[in-house]
């Protein structure tokens, strides 16, 4: 359904249809410029058939991202995710036990004895949400727990993406769901069957409560999970693959490993492989608070990725100093109201 906003032109009111008018005309220097050029640049490369990656760092899940980025992916505005193994794992706990969050929108004034009280109630903060332990960690540990017994037992060996992407696609959790599915961005991916790439998974709840089960002897062969090298040498395949048929995009937000991992692909091909005829990313954009300064990698411009040999001087580059929570519907928004008309 399309929105209309009223804005004041030259003197008079004119009617303004969608998103992408309202932030073309609003949105004209500094980072909303930016935001302008990176979300154009995004819908003429995957309109002109390119292939995006999309990293998603910090808390974005718990943020509830998935409302507009599992219409991305459904739309095939986005072909493949790399995320930590917390993002892959809040999209579900905020799926199952949705009215069971807490939100403590004054949390800037908590104190110690606060946070104290929030720890006895097994509420676990992130910024202003708290997610209930039982509700969330604990009713996936019991489902999740099955299936990697059971494939333990079978002698399969499966990625983390691939064991979320089995437990939805079960139907073991439909009973618990608390929002609308297609609020999912895990479900989404998983409809599409998108590949995820989930480095340092075990720096998770369910990385640590998997570690604790094998610690325990409940699970006996802990690379029933498989992760790390072996996500970079399934990650270095599909980049080979889809690079063949079409460029590939990168589109980051935030800064450390969910980002980090996916963009090492390409030098490591063409310097550790010496497959010199692998593509450079073809559009790069991040989102990201963090500053330049004092070795700041997460806030490194995008310039500094040329001496890394993984974008050209001639790849299309941005650079959004913002919040990506508030940044990023909003360009997900413009992609895909752009590409209807």
């Amino acid at each position: 359904m399309k929105k209309f906003f009223t804005i004041q032109e030259s003197g008079k009111k004119v009617k303004s249809q969608g998103i992408a008018a309202f932030i073309k005309h609003h949105f004209r220097h500094f980072n909303a410029s930016a935001l302008v050029d990176a979300a154009e640049g995004y819908r003429k490369f995957v309109d002109g058939g390119g292939t995006m990656v999309m990293a998603v760092a910090g808390a974005m899940s718990t943020a509830e991202l998935g409302i507009s980025l599992a219409e991305m992916i459904r739309r095939d505005k986005v072909h493949a995710i790399s995320c930590t193994g917390a993002n892959l794992e809040e999209d579900i706990f905020n799926l199952v036990a949705h009215d069971f969050y807490l939100r403590v929108p004054h949390y800037r004034e908590l104190n110690r004895q606060d946070e104290y009280d929030l720890l006895k109630k097994h509420m676990n903060r992130v910024t202003d949400t708290c997610i209930p332990e039982e509700e969330a960690f604990r009713r996936i540990e019991r489902e999740i727990l099955d299936l990697w017994k059971e494939a333990e037992e079978k002698g399969e060996r499966l990625f983390p993406h691939e064991f979320a992407y089995r437990l939805l696609r079960s139907g073991r959790l439909s009973r618990h769901y608390q929002i609308d599915p297609e609020d999912s961005w895990v479900m989404a991916a998983s409809e599409k069957n998108i590949p995820i790439f989930v480095p340092g998974w075990e720096d998770s709840t369910l990385g640590n409560v998997y570690a604790a089960h094998c610690l325990k002897g409940r699970i006996k062969k802990v690379h029933t999970v498989r992760t790390g090298i072996e996500y970079m040498m399934y990650l270095s395949e599909w980049y080979r693959k889809a690079t063949a048929e079409s460029p590939a995009g990168f589109f980051q937000i935030g800064g450390g490993i969910a980002g980090d991992f996916p963009i090492c692909v390409v030098p490591m091909l063409r310097q550790d492989m010496r497959l010199k005829d692998t593509p450079l990313w073809a559009y790069y954009c991040q989102i990201s608070d963090a500053t330049t300064s004092y070795g700041s990698y997460s806030g490194a411009v995008p310039s500094e990725k040329i001496t890394w040999e993984k974008i050209d001087v001639a790849t299309p580059s941005y650079i959004i100093e913002s919040d990506a929570t508030i940044v990023a519907p909003l360009i997900f928004s413009y992609v895909l109201e752009e590409s209807e008309t």
